[in-house]
C-alpha cells in the first residue's frame, strides 16, 4: 500500500496516550490507524458526549465502561452490503472462483478468509458466490469460510444470520428464496451453507493470520491503517495465502509497492494473486517515457559511447578496465587475442585470470597506484609463449576517479614492445588517440550518470506524488463510509418520524371523528384561552364555523354564549385542575332563540393548561341564569 500523507508530523500525545490507555485496557489496538481519520471519528463521539478534552474522555472511559462499545461503534465503521460493488463482485465469480477450484482436487477443502467481515454480509456474500458456481451440495461439502473482526457487537450480528428486507435488497428475488428463509419480518440464512461459515473475532495488526487460504478478502479495511500497519498486515496475508492464492481489496486500496509479494490479477476491480516462492524478486520499475529533447540527448551519448567502445576494440596494445571491486569490465580485441582472454571472462575477479601475475603481478602494481593516486609503469615485462619465443611488453597501470573523489576502476594497457620500431612509433601515436577517446569515454560515462540520477530523481517523485494520491483518494472513501454511515442513521430517523407522524395523524383524526360525533356542544381552549377545538355540535348551536374561531381568544368572541359569565369558573377550573359546574346561563342560540344553557369546565387531561367546555342546552328552560 502506499504511505499515507494524511500523517500529522507531531504527533499529538494526550491522543497517542489515550490509544495506548484503550490498547491496554481493552484489547483494541488503535495505534496503526491513520490518525486524521481516527482523530475526527473520536472528536465525533467526543462531540456527542460533551467532553473537549482527550484526558477527560481518558476519565469517563475509565469511570463508564459502557462507553467504550459507543466508541468503538464509532471507530469501526460497519458500513457494508451484499455483494458491495457488485462489478468487482461479478469478475470473482465469473473469473476467479473457477480458477480457485481448478487449482484445488476435487476432495481438497477451499479455503476462504474474509477479513474485516463487520456484520457478516460479506462473508455471505463469499458463501453464496461459491454455491452458485460449485453447486449448493458441493460447496456445503468442500468450502469453509472464516469471517472475523475486532467489533463483537457486529460478530454477534453475523452470527445470526438474520437480516432484514432492506439489507437484502442487493440479491435478486431469485437468490433470496434460494438461499434465505423468512423468519417473521426479518430472513435467515439457510444452515447447510451457515454450518461451513466460521465466525471470530480477530485483530489483523496482531494475530497470527489464519493460513492455507485460496482466497482472502480484506475489502475497505487497509485504508484505515497507515503505511506501516499496511505493511505489517500485507506481509500477514501473504503468508496466509497458498502460492497463487488471491486477494481481494476494496475499490480505494491498491498495492503500489508489493509488486514482489503479490501480482495483478486484475487492478480495475483491485485483486491480486500471491507471487510463488519465499525469494521476493527484485523489483523492475518501468522505464520512464522521455521527451523528445531528452531521448535525442541520450540518444547522442549512446552513439559516442558505442563509437568510444569500438576505437578501444580496435586499439593496436591490449587494455583491460576493472571496476572499483577488482573485476573485469573491459577487454579489447587485443588483449584477448595475446592472453588468451574471451567474453566470459568479463564480470570475474581479475585474481582468477592468469594475466594477473604474468607478464607481471599485476596485484600489488594496482594497490600501488591506487594509494599513491599516480599512473605505474613497467617496461620490458617479459612473457614466455613459446620455448624460443619471449614477448616483451610496456604496462601502464592508471587507476580511475569520479567527480567527487571515489574509487571507480583502473584501467592497465599491454603495449608490445617485441614489434618494430617503425610500428612502435604508430602504436604510440594510436595509443595517443586511445587514451583521448578513452577520456571522451569517461566523461560520457559521467554524463550518462548524471542524466541516470535525474531520471531516477524524477521517478521518485512521480511515485511520491502518485501514492500521496492514493492516500488522498483512500482518506476520502473512508470520508465517504463516515457520510453513508451517517445518511444511513439518517434514513432510519426519518423512518421513524415517519411511523410517528402516522401515528400522530391517526391520533388526531380519531379524536376529532369522537367531537364531531358528539351532538353536544364542546369547546377547547389552551392555556392562553384560545380556541383550540370547536366541533360540529358548537358549529351547531352558534352558527360559527371551526376556521372562524381557531385560535381566538375565546373571551372576545361574539356569539350567543356570555362568555364573560364563566371567567370565574373556567380559572377555577385551571387553579385547581378539578371540574367546575355545571353552570347555567342564558345564551342565544344560531336561530335567535333564547335558551338555558348548562355549562361545565373540566381541566384538559388534568393539565392546568387547557381546558374543556362542555356547553348542553337545559330542555324546558327560559334564559334564567344560576350559579352553581
Amino acid at each position: 500500500m502506499t504511505e499515507a500523507s494524511d500523517e500529522i508530523p507531531t504527533a499529538d500525545p494526550a491522543l497517542e496516550d489515550l490509544l495506548l490507555f484503550i490498547r491496554d485496557s481493552r484489547g483494541f489496538d488503535f495505534t496503526g490507524y491513520k490518525r486524521t481519520s481516527l482523530t475526527r471519528r473520536i472528536r465525533k463521539r467526543m462531540h456527542e458526549v460533551q467532553v473537549s478534552d482527550y484526558l477527560d474522555y481518558r476519565d469517563l472511559l475509565e469511570s463508564n465502561a459502557d462507553e467504550f462499545r459507543d466508541l468503538f461503534n464509532t471507530i469501526l465503521i460497519n458500513v457494508t452490503s451484499f455483494f458491495r460493488d457488485v462489478d468487482a463482485w461479478q469478475y470473482l465469480q465469473r473469473e476467479v472462483l473457477p480458477e480457485v477450484i481448478a487449482n484445488t482436487e476435487s476432495d481438497d477443502e477451499i479455503r476462504i478468509w474474509s477479513a474485516g467481515c463487520s456484520s457478516g454480509e460479506e462473508a455471505y456474500s463469499l458463501a453464496i458466490a461459491f454455491a452458485e458456481v460449485l453447486g449448493i451440495d458441493d460447496c456445503v461439502k468442500r468450502v469453509k469460510l472464516y469471517g472475523t473482526d475486532v467489533d463483537e457487537e457486529a460478530l454477534r450480528e453475523a452470527r445470526s444470520g438474520l437480516y432484514s428486507a432492506k439489507a437484502l435488497s442487493p440479491l435478486s428475488s431469485e437468490l433470496r428464496d434460494r438461499y434465505f428463509e423468512q423468519n417473521g419480518d426479518r430472513f435467515i440464512f439457510r444452515s447447510d451453507l451457515r454450518r461451513r461459515v466460521i465466525f471470530g473475532r480477530h485483530d489483523i495488526t496482531r494475530d497470527a493470520p489464519i493460513s492455507r487460504l485460496d482466497l482472502l478478502v480484506c475489502r475497505n479495511t487497509l485504508m484505515y491503517f497507515n503505511a506501516e500497519a499496511q505493511s505489517q498486515i500485507l506481509d500477514r496475508f501473504r503468508f496466509a495465502l497458498r502460492n497463487g492464492g488471491f486477494l481481494f481489496l476494496g475499490k480505494a486500496e491498491l498495492l503500489l509497492s508489493d509488486g514482489e509479494q503479490f501480482s495483478v490479477a486484475n487492478m480495475r476491480q483491485r485483486i491480486f494473486r500471491r507471487q510463488a516462492g519465499d525469494a521476493k524478486p527484485v523489483h523492475q520499475a518501468a522505464a520512464p517515457r522521455l521527451d523528445v529533447n531528452l531521448g535525442a540527448e541520450v540518444h547522442g551519448l549512446v552513439k559516442r559511447r558505442q563509437l568510444s567502445e569500438l576505437a578501444l576494440d580496435t586499439a593496436p596494445f591490449g587494455v583491460l578496465c576493472l571496476d572499483a571491486e577488482g573485476r573485469v569490465s573491459i577487454l579489447n580485441n587485443q588483449v584477448r587475442n595475446q592472453f588468451a582472454l574471451t567474453s566470459h571472462d568479463v564480470g570475474r575477479p581479475l585474481s582468477e585470470l592468469e594475466i594477473s601475475y604474468r607478464p607481471v603481478e599485476l596485484r600489488s602494481l594496482i594497490e600501488q597506484a591506487k594509494a599513491e593516486r599516480r599512473n605505474i609503469r613497467v617496461s620490458s615485462a617479459e612473457r614466455k609463449v613459446g620455448p624460443d619465443e619471449i614477448q616483451y611488453f610496456e604496462v601502464h597501470v592508471q587507476p580511475l576517479w569520479a567527480g567527487d573523489g571515489s574509487d571507480v576502476g583502473v584501467v592497465i594497457n599491454f603495449v608490445d614492445t617485441t614489434m618494430p620500431t617503425r610500428l612502435s612509433l604508430e602504436v604510440k601515436v594510436k595509443r595517443e588517440e586511445l587514451e583521448t577517446a578513452y577520456e571522451e569515454l569517461q566523461s560520457t560515462n559521467e554524463e550518462l550518470e548524471t542524466t541516470n540520477e535525474e531520471l531516477q530523481s524524477s521517478i521518485e517523485e512521480l511515485e511520491t506524488t502518485n501514492e500521496e494520491l492514493q492516500s488522498t483518494n483512500e482518506e476520502l472513501e473512508a470520508t465517504n463510509e463516515e457520510l453513508q454511515s451517517g445518511n444511513e442513521e439518517l434514513e432510519t430517523m426519518n423512518e421513524e418520524m415517519r411511523i410517528r407522524t402516522d401515528e400522530l395523524d391517526e391520533t388526531r383524526t380519531f379524536l376529532e371523528g369522537v367531537l364531531s360525533s358528539v351532538a353536544a356542544c364542546v369547546v377547547v381552549l389552551d392555556g392562553q384561552l384560545r380556541v383550540r377545538s370547536w366541533n360540529r355540535g358548537a358549529e351547531d348551536m352558534w352558527g360559527l364555523r371551526s376556521e372562524e374561531v381557531q385560535q381566538q381568544v375565546f373571551f372576545a368572541l361574539d356569539f350567543g354564549l356570555p362568555t364573560q359569565l364563566l371567567h370565574e369558573s373556567i380559572q377555577r377550573c385551571l387553579k385547581t385542575a378539578h371540574r367546575d359546574g355545571p353552570l347555567e346561563i342564558a345564551a342565544i342560540n344560531r336561530i335567535g332563540r333564547s335558551i338555558t344553557c348548562a355549562v361545565t369546565c373540566s381541566p384538559l387531561d388534568g393539565n392546568r393548561e387547557g381546558v374543556v367546555l362542555l356547553v348542553e342546552e337545559v330542555p324546558g328552560e327560559s334564559g334564567a341564569v344560576s350559579g352553581n
